[in-house]
């Protein structure tokens, strides 16, 4: 059997034998992003709050995904989902006739203010402690040269570094500036960081997924070198040695994309009904963020499609990292049984509630089968 597993809200895919082999050594917990969908993850790291199960040395986390790991750091129940629930549901945080009239953007400054104040007070200072000894951070995405960067949670620049993994193209405003360089939205470059994790050498890693199976990505098949050799490097590595063939890459990306669209503007004529180019991954799919830009009168520009490609590449290398992964290491994904009814964003509130329910399932059933391994395991 691989040394790979699932569990859902429903059920458990996991060879426990093998498992058990993995977890002497360095454990990392994996947060995807995907919006008002994190608030499954704020389910499953809920379940763990009250189980009191935290044998985890480091952990990543891309935009909603670094929100819940904050939260659970910082050891406050109910935080993510309140952060989700009241806040992005909020006029203030997103309401698209403003957007598109006045271009008011994301207002994740404005939710930020939100959750450190009365009555939602995250706890920085606990979470610190907490993290003493261990590491946290957030996946960003470099706008020079759209590098996948992981910047330390919980320090003096928490607000703005959660900002930046949160900092979506054409959503936000405008790139976040640290004396080291600009960032957007990690979702571009890193939407699941498993890589990254075992890179810093973890070797049992739990990820917590939004999707409830991997979505056919239909990514333009590249000319690349064996995995086991380049999936040790971040993704800036690999364009690296791939530079010669960049220009052929955005060439084949360009006539995919616009088949894409057109395949995607049939469809909703048919049903009245378009799917996310990418399954809404990178919070809005790559056709609604198209048409926002349309409707606010901004171009489509390369800049923008640039990014749309690495996102969709590195999904797909990602993918395949999960579903195979290097032998030194075993792979556990927590993620939902059936599709989530929440969006990435403008959700309902009955279905954020139904999702988040989900997810604190699936983190009771984990824990159940941490607990048939190594009884030690749920000591924080």
């Amino acid at each position: 059997m691989k040394n790979c597993g699932v569990i859902t809200n429903a059920a458990v895919h996991l060879d426990r034998g093998r498992l058990k082999r993995y977890t002497g050594g360095k454990n990392a917990l994996v947060a995807q992003g995907g919006g008002q969908r994190g608030i499954f993850t704020a389910g499953v790291l809920d379940a763990f709050l009250l189980s009191n199960f935290d044998p985890f040395h480091s952990f990543y986390g891309t935009s909603a995904g670094a929100l819940n790991l904050c939260g659970f750091l910082c050891r406050q129940h109910g935080i993510g989902r309140s952060f989700i629930l009241d806040l992005t549901t909020d006029p203030e945080f997103f309401q698209l006739f403003r957007y598109i009239r006045r271009k008011q953007f994301l207002g994740l400054d404005w939710a930020l203010d939100k959750i450190s104040d009365y009555p939602y007070r995250l706890d920085i200072d606990m979470g610190r402690r907490m993290l003493q000894g261990r590491e946290a951070f957030a996946a960003v995405t470099d706008t020079t040269r759209l590098h996948d960067h992981y910047l330390p949670m919980l320090q003096d620049d928490w607000r703005q570094v959660l900002i930046a993994t949160c900092a979506i193209p054409r959503l936000y405003h405008q790139p976040v500036k640290f004396p080291h360089g600009e960032y957007v939205d990690g979702g571009v470059s890193a939407s699941i960081p498993v890589q990254e994790a075992w890179r810093q050498e973890a070797r049992c890693i739990v990820v917590i997924r939004t999707e409830e199976h991997d979505l056919a990505t239909g990514t333009v098949a590249l000319n690349q070198e064996p995995q086991v050799t380049w999936l040790k490097d971040s993704f800036n590595v690999i364009q690296g040695q791939w530079q010669e063939k960049l220009g052929q890459w955005k060439q084949d990306w360009s006539t995919f994309f616009h088949y894409q669209m057109q395949r995607a503007v049939q469809q909703n004529s048919l049903d009245g009904k378009t799917e996310s180019l990418n399954g809404g991954r990178w919070l809005f799919g790559a056709d609604e963020v198209y048409r926002l830009s349309h409707l606010i009168g901004d171009k489509f520009d390369s800049s923008l499609a640039d990014m749309l490609m690495v996102h969709y590449q590195t999904y797909s290398l990602t993918q395949d990292f999960l579903n195979s992964p290097p032998d030194d290491c075993f792979i556990i994904q927590i993620r939902p049984e059936q599709p989530l009814k929440s969006n990435s964003l403008m959700s309902e509130k009955e279905d954020l509630l139904h999702d988040y329910q989900l997810g604190v399932d699936a983190g009771y059933r984990f824990v159940d089968q941490f607990s048939q391994i190594s009884p030690t395991l749920h000591i924080s």
